[in-house]
């Protein structure tokens, strides 16, 4: 039996195949590249450049590969990009993922583990938020997310297929080994952005609003170290093949970092100083977004390991470092 990791060759997915090849699965991807690098793959994952809506290869993936799992990363993720653009992502996260689950059921694939997130939360509900919040998400990028996370409860009724719906929190950190990071170029993560900042790859850091109603006026948001994340989705697989049942779950800590608090980590953890600019406020952002795990906690028996802003900074500045090497090479 092999698992099917879509997106793999990206910053969540390659961590997830990493992981998964560690506990000694077997592992295929399947990544178009648009947004992932080759390079960050393990030699022993077998990869398949394509796309996830393309039948014929993803039956011929899932039959070639005896594929009993998807875990599927693949999709676009900057809020404010789906917003001046609502077609693209209603297209490539919505619809092929329709059509990648139809090719999972086509092909007898049990087990789907799909990757959501915390955009589909309305905005000023109880803090911290638990998987019972109202759902009611502001941008299309949440909306993208949930119209899939509805189509594998309405799936799994009708078809033998089960699922795990992991919503995320704000995803950060690198593999501690170095083997992978956040890799994009022009990438709007917080800390992948002032890790840049700190190597002088970035000019400076913006800071988007400073009057929210936080401790200290900017935006404060559940940072989770992505070597967490994967763990909690092999522990998913884990559940779902032992007949653990459906489960949606958030990923996130349970407590929550300002942006003045990650730009002082990156600071204090670096040794270097870098700019900052203020600016207002950008659309779709919320004042603050912090999770309520234990439903992870207990139903994964997950046991976060890097649930510190400063070992989520460390591991981002050495991949930082990593790829100033890599860049200086070639």
């Amino acid at each position: 039996m092999a698992v099917l990791v879509t997106g793999g060759a990206g910053y969540i997915g390659s961590h997830m195949v990493w992981d998964l090849l560690d506990a000694g699965e077997e592992v295929v991807v399947i990544d178009d590249l648009s947004t992932g690098f080759e390079w960050a793959l393990a030699p022993e994952a077998v990869f398949h450049r394509g796309d996830v809506a393309d039948g014929r290869l993803v039956r011929r993936v899932i039959e070639e590969h005896a594929v009993d799992a998807i875990i599927h990363f693949a999709g676009s993720v900057v809020v404010p990009e789906s917003i001046s653009q609502p077609l693209f992502y209603y297209e490539n996260n919505t619809c092929k993922s329709r059509a990648l689950i139809e090719h999972a059921v086509t092909g007898g694939v049990r087990h789907f583990i799909f990757s959501s997130t915390a955009a589909i939360y309305a905005p000023g509900d109880t803090l911290p938020l638990d998987e019972e919040a109202l759902v009611a998400p502001q941008t299309p990028y949440g909306m993208s997310k949930l119209m899939v996370e509805l189509m594998l409860r309405d799936v799994a009724v009708a078809h033998a297929l089960d699922y795990a719906i992991l919503r995320y929190f704000n995803v950060a950190g690198a593999d501690p080994k170095g083997r992978t990071g956040q890799s994009t170029k022009g990438a709007t993560h917080l800390i992948k952005v002032v890790c840049e900042a700190a190597h002088g790859r970035r000019e400076r850091v913006d800071v988007y609003g400073t009057d929210w109603e936080t401790r200290d006026g900017t935006g404060v948001r559940d940072y989770i170290h992505v070597s967490d994340l994967a763990l909690a989705h092999r522990l998913a697989l884990q559940r779902l093949r032992s007949g653990g049942g459906n489960l949606i779950a958030n990923c996130g800590y349970g407590r929550g970092y300002s942006v003045r608090e990650v730009i002082e980590s990156a600071r204090r953890v670096s040794g270097r100083d870098f700019s900052v600019a203020f600016a207002p406020r950008r659309p779709g952002d919320l004042a603050s977004v912090i999770a309520n795990a234990a439903r992870a906690r207990k139903e994964l028996a997950w046991t976060p390991r890097f649930d510190a802003i400063d070992d989520i900074m460390e591991t981002s500045l050495a991949w930082e470092e990593s790829l100033s090497r890599k860049n200086s090479a070639t």
